[in-house]
């Protein structure tokens, strides 16, 4: 097994990852084999390994972590059986902090630890901003790290705990803890929950007959038939019992919510509830304030498959304009479809997307998009649309400039990688070569994500540092690395 695999397409280093996905289950039988599946639907969370701890009475604690998709290894019998009892968790993820590009099977979650109250395991989504300064204090007191992810430090400090409990214990660590994370935790008996005081990373509550679930996203919920209860509230720790059911506490000092834009725009499923939203309902009114903001005369709204295809369909009502597929996604290109030899690198988003040839010829066309980071993509599919014929072609993006690396759990590019950090959006529409490229503005987001006035300056709703530079934790390791925060303005 490579301790590295290449990405999951040509030009997904073009796109805001996610950092990974996390499920935990209490109180049925098998609960791996429900982990497995909600691990499945929270699959775009993280593609590029995934784990599952599960807890017997009988036989203890069991592991199993692997690289690769949760279809391809754990839907195996032979492993799922390694696997028994009525309590599991488990983690799908991408790499952000740590080595990125080089994960080892160490660094993939969850983490288990043997303490003298007894074993526990955590997953963790998000991003520790002060793990280096935590790690070397750690080490110098004779903590011995095992991986390079950031959640290890969790870990550490819940072993130099002197607290009665292991949620005590890691209620404290917590305490130590800056950045954004949600994190679900099991000990022998008890599943456990927590978000950060800012709630800047998702984590909901669902009931499975007499068991419960906590999960990542409420489409995770759908796939086991399990009943959404609510989301865990910014700063909130449930431990959840089998007999006792859920204990709620807040350990953290309150803090006004800044939980993640960019969930509404990418991150999350369409077919998930987010703040009590429906996110495909949300994504189409974002495109219903872009075609509002930036109206174009054109024959045909046409997305950019699949992350743009709700915005493409609000721009479309909105404007009035018929919405067409004028680009369609090949829905069986695997991760390993051939040897990627130079020639077939050049091929590029032409193995992925095909231009609707018939429907594009002689057209004015509206392409609509999440996002753009590099816009290496965007060129490419800007160059597909041209060469099928098309007369005009215009980008019309569901997010404002992404000019801001994100610290909390996104795998975002270096400032100076991403092309809003060093151009205006006029320099953008040029060096993508098109006829007209607009953004949504930030107001225009938050008043389709359901903020009617619009963002507040002075205490934002959402974090949005991606866009605009204000970071609600700062990011204390990367500034000791040379990062320079946003002037003052």
């Amino acid at each position: 097994m490579p301790a590295q695999l290449p990405p999951a397409h040509p030009f997904d280093d073009d796109k805001l990852r996610e950092e990974c996905g996390i499920f935990g289950v209490l109180g049925v039988a098998d609960a791996a084999n429900f982990v497995a599946l909600g691990l499945h639907a929270l699959q775009h969370r993280g593609q590029e390994a995934g784990g599952i701890v599960s807890h017997d009475p009988e036989q203890g604690f069991n592991s199993a972590r692997r690289f690769g998709y949760v279809r391809d290894n754990f839907t195996k019998t032979s492993l799922m059986q390694t696997l028994p009892g009525p309590l599991a968790i488990g983690h799908v993820r991408y790499s952000t902090a740590g080595s990125k590009g080089q994960t080892a099977i160490r660094d993939v979650q969850p983490f288990f630890g043997e303490f003298s109250l007894g074993g526990a395991a955590i997953a963790h989504n998000g991003n520790i901003t002060n793990a280096d300064a935590l790690r070397r204090e750690l080490i110098e007191r004779g903590s011995i790290f095992q991986s390079s992810s950031d959640s290890e430090c969790i870990i550490h400090l819940m072993a130099r705990s002197f607290q009665n409990s292991i949620p005590d214990r890691m209620e404290e660590a917590l305490r130590r803890v800056e950045g954004a994370f949600s994190v679900v935790a099991m000990t022998r008996t008890k599943l456990i929950g927590i978000r950060d005081a800012l709630g800047v990373r998702p984590l909901v509550l669902g009931r499975l007959g007499e068991g419960w679930v906590l999960s990542s996203e409420t489409c995770a919920l759908d796939i086991i038939g399990a009943e959404f209860v609510r989301e865990i509230k910014p700063g909130e720790m449930v431990v959840i019992t089998p007999d006792k059911g859920v204990a709620s506490h807040f350990p953290f000092r309150p803090r006004n919510s800044r939980f993640c834009i960019f969930e509404h725009v990418y991150f999350s499923r369409p077919d998930s509830i987010l703040g009590g939203r429906s996110v495909y309902e949300t994504r189409e009114a974002i495109g219903r304030e872009l075609a509002k903001e930036s109206p174009v005369e054109a024959d045909l709204v046409c997305p950019v498959p699949d992350s743009g295809t709700p915005a493409a369909i609000g721009y479309a009502a909105q404007s009035g304009i018929p919405y067409a597929m004028g680009i369609i996604r090949n829905q069986y290109m695997g991760r390993t479809f051939i040897e990627p030899t130079e020639q077939i690198r050049n091929m590029g988003v032409r193995l992925k997307l095909n231009v609707n040839r018939a429907l594009i010829r002689g057209k004015r066309v509206i392409l609509v998009d999440d996002s753009v980071v590099r816009g290496t993509t965007s060129r490419k599919i800007k160059e597909m649309i041209l060469d099928a014929g098309a007369r005009e072609v215009h980008f019309r993006i569901a997010s404002p400039p992404t000019a801001w690396p994100c610290f909390y759990g996104v795998d975002t590019p270096q400032r100076e990688k991403l092309l809003a950090a060093t151009m205006s959006e006029e320099e953008m529409r040029q060096h993508l070569a098109v006829d007209s490229l607009k953004f949504i503005s930030l107001d225009g987001l938050y008043r389709a994500v359901g903020e009617a006035s619009g963002r507040n300056p002075d205490s934002p709703q959402y974090c949005d540092a991606c866009f605009s530079g204000e970071y609600p934790v700062e990011p204390s390791d990367m500034i000791e690395q040379g990062f320079e925060l946003k002037a003052a303005e």
